[in-house]
């Protein structure tokens, strides 16, 4: 398996990079990944840190590959395969929490959390200031927690 290199790139502008990147034809580049979660990084998969070094020169806002010691950035699979299985969207939510719709029709509007469907990524609210109890099931990407239980 070809080593995975850690690329150095301008704060905001690791998709950009991972694009160019992506979109240069070199047999030896095998993949791509620029996660959300990594800021002012890209990873590669190359055959050789030279093959990266030489695309690199001709992309702006890629630094470098990073390096310590006579390591040039190499990572290994272990290191970044958290970073390839997506996250659900209801994680770290709990019933009971106080939240914030942050989309939808109900946008703005406070609410408590009374039920995580984590299979459907879905979350079942209720709106506090309604005169009426009502029961609202949105996804989780579409709140944000202000208030948990468990703090």
């Amino acid at each position: 398996m070809p080593p995975i290199f850690a690329v150095k790139t301008t704060a905001r502008q690791e998709r950009t990079v991972a694009d160019m990147i992506a979109n240069r034809e070199e047999p030896e580049v095998h993949a791509v990944l620029a996660p959300d979660s990594l800021t002012s990084y890209v990873m590669v998969e190359a055959d050789n840190d030279a093959v990266i070094k030489r695309v690199l020169d001709e992309i702006p806002h890629a630094r470098g590959l990073v390096s310590s010691g006579g390591n040039t950035g190499k990572s290994t699979m272990a290191e970044v395969e958290h970073f390839l299985s997506p996250t659900p969207d209801v994680e770290g939510i709990a019933e009971g929490d106080i939240v914030e719709l942050i989309a939808g029709p109900f946008k703005g509007e406070k609410a408590r959390v009374q039920r995580i469907d984590e299979t459907k990524d879905q979350v079942t609210v209720e709106l506090y200031e309604a005169t009426v109890p009502i029961p609202v099931t949105v996804r989780g990407d579409q709140i944000r927690v202000l208030d948990s239980d468990e703090r």
